[in-house]
């Protein structure tokens, strides 16, 4: 469990911010400059807030009110930073074991060797950080941050630096961690496809202030949020299961509690549950299931909510056996269409619109 409640005053802002979660992944989640990095460096202890407690499985790192300031060296966070920030003097097996060495004997709950083969880094032990990659200096970082056996592993934007394959290789190796080792991670983004597919628990900050929490298939389908988090735009999250794949045509068949999808070009197994995100905008109304069409998700729902704002454009909210949708179309096709809450409608959805960009796995 993290308890985070804390607030400082800047230059440009003020920090103002409380949150809790008891899951594996809390992603911190806004625009650039919103204080995610300010709220991250409270945790680890290199930014001392002027008020508040920060509390990580119920042992206290911070508290204002009782005089409580555990020093960085003594909180066992662990940080993997935007840039590796290697030892270039030492090889990978020296930077690693710095990290290992931090931790008390009695304090680890990871082996070297269990590291190093989770992180595929024994191919690189006796190289130095000039002679690795992007991605491999950062695998390099995150497994120096781990085998300090830390409370909490905080990772602020450890991704903005790497290409789309860079980043895709390390999220892998974050999902296996997060599956094998079961440390808190606090994750600091704002690109909606890292947070989609690593996070539980979603904490939006805007202005040094937490503005939404909660889980990510709640959090990550409100419009509302466009505001605080710039880009990010509305839509639904489906947890599902991959359930058959055609080699020939390269799509997927995934199972969800509101029926199935095709997507295309899905690297997971039969069996594997993955998590996909369906932008609103991609999503398509009809009263009658159409026929001879070329999209090839067509799932039956309930209007449950329609949201009409200023302009052109309305958002209807869907339940889809008990799995919510979200379609953005216009205010025109609503009262032609007559919706309104209880109606029974067909969600239309382009299986092409579900590419790698907005699937979570």
């Amino acid at each position: 469990m993290l308890r985070v409640c804390v607030s400082k005053a800047l230059k440009t802002f003020t920090l103002d911010a409380e949150f809790a979660s008891d899951s594996g992944v809390t992603a911190l989640f806004g625009r650039s400059g919103s204080g995610k990095t300010t709220l991250v460096n409270t945790i680890a202890g290199l930014l001392r807030p002027e008020r508040g407690a920060i509390e990580i499985n119920g042992e206290c790192l911070f508290d204002s009110a009782r005089g409580i300031d555990v020093p960085v060296a003594r909180r066992r966070v662990g940080y993997v930073f935007q840039d590796a920030r290697l030892f270039p003097h030492l090889t990978v097996r020296g930077n690693l074991r710095y990290g290992y060495d931090l931790a008390q004997p009695d304090a680890r709950y990871v082996k070297f060797e269990q590291v190093v083969e989770l992180l595929g880094l024994s191919d690189l032990l006796e190289r130095r950080p000039a002679n690795l990659s992007g991605g491999e200096k950062q695998r390099v970082a995150i497994g120096r941050a781990l085998l300090a056996s830390p409370r909490v592993l905080l990772m602020d934007e450890p991704l903005a630096a790497l290409d789309t394959m860079r980043k895709d290789e390390i999220l892998q190796y974050i999902e296996r961690l997060h599956e094998e080792i079961s440390v808190p991670i606090v994750y600091v983004s704002h690109a909606t496809e890292e947070i989609i597919r690593l996070a539980d628990v979603v904490v939006v900050m805007g202005k040094g202030r937490v503005v939404a929490s909660g889980s990510v298939s709640d959090v990550m389908g409100r419009p509302e949020l466009r505001v605080p988090t710039g880009r990010f735009e509305g839509g639904a999250v489906i947890d599902a299961r991959v359930v058959a794949h055609d080699l020939r045509y390269d799509l997927a068949t995934l199972e969800f509690a509101g029926g199935r999808l095709t997507v295309p070009g899905m690297d997971a197994l039969v069996g594997e549950r993955v998590r996909l995100r369906i932008r609103a905008r991609d999503v398509s109304l009809a009263l009658t299931a159409p026929t001879d069409i070329s999209m090839l998700n067509v799932i039956s729902a309930k209007v449950t909510a329609v949201n009409c704002e200023e302009g052109a454009s309305a958002n209807v909210c869907l339940d889809a056996g008990g799995t919510r949708l979200v379609a953005r179309i216009t205010r025109f096709s609503v009262d032609r269409l007559r919706l309104e809450p209880g109606r029974h409608v067909y969600a239309l959805v382009k299986a092409v619109s579900l590419d790698r960009r907005a699937q979570g796995a």
